[in-house]
């Protein structure tokens, strides 16, 4: 059984430290455009700008980090980041407390923790690759995933409850104790981490910020990857403000009925999870590559045929189920693949490049989204996303050539 798997002592601090700075950010999902509307009375644009520029800004900021990351000792470097988000994380309670909460503020937070999120996860991927043995990879980036969305299914409903009885900044402060809580988790993980080696002088060339991304355009199974997932990441994205305003504005949803809708299908990410490792054992990684790859696309187009009612409910939960089923199966062997066709001198910033695209593409997504359904209606808005989602199986590896003989060309290089 893969939930039985041993993996080490090691992996098991690490995997802890996730988890808690996980369930943190699982309870404060959503807090800061929340606190604007609560806190701030903030208007419809401003709060669109904290969640589509503030985290685009932060990518922008990670693009220079990633040579920093690539060659430091992973483990200081997320001990670092996660007290950097600790301390970020407070100064908005510490404000509000007296009475010096601004918009600004919240949109310099937003950006800091998106940056630091960014590089973190660069580290421990990185840290990851040296820590679990190359077959036991798709094994751990399975438990990484099935612990997001277990994250995601009960967090925000606790979150949502803490805020009716303590007030709006209450899941601010738990999120930003789960981050000192995983700097502790990462501290006790023992053993002595070899030093990156910078004998090519790469860490002190300017192009050194584009390596990732020169790597993974270079390299055919991970350039197509790379544009299917900015493209299907940033469209399923950009529906959740729009369905938010469909739902709650439109149709007529209790809010708790909206919380609902996102929060049970969250279930499939653990049926998903844990079925990465036989579906590629059965079936292998390109058919997942192709065939649920193409699956996290069909569903989102349904979102477009909601109507009010529980025939309504049922249909947005049914749609996020489907999706988040494939998208928990395919993300691990995704990460999986990524690992191993990436050279270990330049794992860090290949993250990075990844992750900087992704968001990218989801603040630019989410604002072109918003500026439609603006012009038009959220259902149109919708439909179109649900249109253009289609065309990216398009973008998916089309022979399985690359996973057959590409991981021996990355270890050839590490």
């Amino acid at each position: 059984m893969m939930g039985r798997r041993p993996l080490g002592r090691q992996f098991g601090w690490l995997w802890a430290a996730y988890a808690v700075s996980a369930y943190g950010s699982g309870l404060g999902f959503g807090a800061l455009p929340l606190i604007a509307v609560l806190a701030l009375h903030a208007g419809p644009a401003e709060v669109s700008a904290l969640s589509a520029v503030g985290p685009a800004m932060g990518a922008l900021i990670a693009v220079p980090l990633a040579p920093w990351v690539e060659f430091r000792r992973k483990r200081p470097v997320m001990i670092a980041m996660d007290l950097t988000r600790f301390a970020v994380m407070a100064t908005i309670p510490v404000a509000y407390a007296f009475g010096r909460l601004g918009f600004v503020q919240l949109f310099v937070v937003s950006a800091l923790i998106a940056a630091a999120k960014i590089a973190f996860n660069a580290a421990s991927g990185a840290y990851l690759k040296a820590l679990v043995r190359p077959d036991d990879l798709i094994v751990a980036n399975a438990r990484f995933e099935s612990t997001n969305w277990s994250s995601i299914a009960v967090g925000p409903p606790l979150g949502g409850a803490a805020i009716g009885l303590f007030g709006p900044v209450t899941t601010v402060v738990a999120d930003a104790l789960s981050y000192l809580f995983s700097a502790l988790g990462i501290t006790a993980i023992r053993g002595r981490e070899e030093a990156p080696r910078t004998t090519d002088k790469s860490s002190v060339r300017a192009g050194a910020v584009l390596d990732g991304w020169r790597h993974i355009l270079r390299h055919p199974g991970l350039r197509a990857l790379y544009l299917n997932q900015v493209l299907v990441g940033g469209l399923i994205m950009a529906t959740e403000p729009l369905l938010a305003v469909l739902l709650l504005r439109q149709l007529g949803f209790p809010p708790w009925q909206y919380g609902l809708a996102f929060a049970a299908p969250c279930v499939g990410g653990l049926i998903g999870s844990r079925l990465a490792r036989r579906v590629v054992a059965r079936f292998g990684r390109h058919w997942v590559f192709r065939t649920v790859g193409t699956l996290r696309a069909i569903w989102l187009i349904g979102l477009a045929f909601v109507r009010p009612g529980i025939v309504g409910l049922v249909t947005v939960i049914a749609v996020e189920l489907a999706i988040i089923i494939n998208m928990s199966l395919y993300t691990p062997v995704l990460a999986t693949y990524r690992l191993e066709h990436t050279p270990k001198h330049l794992v860090a910033r290949t993250l990075s490049a990844w992750s900087i695209g992704q968001q990218a593409s989801i603040a630019i997504l989410t604002a072109l989204a918003g500026l439609l359904a603006h012009v038009t209606s959220p259902r149109t808005a919708l439909t179109v996303a649900g249109l253009l989602i289609l065309t990216t199986p398009l973008l998916l590896p089309r022979d399985d050539h690359t996973t057959q003989h590409e991981p021996e060309l990355a270890r050839s290089h590490s």
